[in-house]
């Protein structure tokens, strides 16, 4: 049996938002669908129950995204796909550079997809 460890949240954003994304800065959010790709080595279950929560210290960019008013995940699908690999076969505008992707080596320039 292959493990997951990947996952992708697919994301809905109501209404414009103007957000500070911890060290990255601020950024301009439009309205509409996002895909946000990312992985855990272990415990991948916990690490999407813990981007679902409300409740958490803000730790990661996707954070800071999900806790704002009128943002939502729609759905939550898993791979077994590389993190960047996904990423990369995921459709969609990077409106943050680096977000999710701080470290990547991979020449991706975003882990968060604007889809519209």
């Amino acid at each position: 049996m292959k493990k997951f460890i990947t996952y992708q949240l697919f994301i809905e954003v109501t209404e414009f938002l103007t957000l500070t994304v911890g060290k990255l800065g601020k950024f301009d959010f439009p309205a509409g669908h996002y895909v946000y790709t990312g992985s855990a080595k272990a415990n991948l279950e916990a690490r999407i129950a813990r981007h679902l929560s409300k409740d958490k210290k803000l730790k990661w960019h996707i954070d800071y995204l999900l806790n704002a008013p009128g943002v939502h995940v729609t759905q939550v699908t898993r791979a077994i796909e590389n993190e960047c690999a996904c990423n990369q076969n995921t459709p969609g505008n990077c409106l943050v550079a680096k977000f999710g992707a701080s470290d990547c080596r991979a020449g991706c320039i975003s882990h968060l997809k604007y889809q519209a």
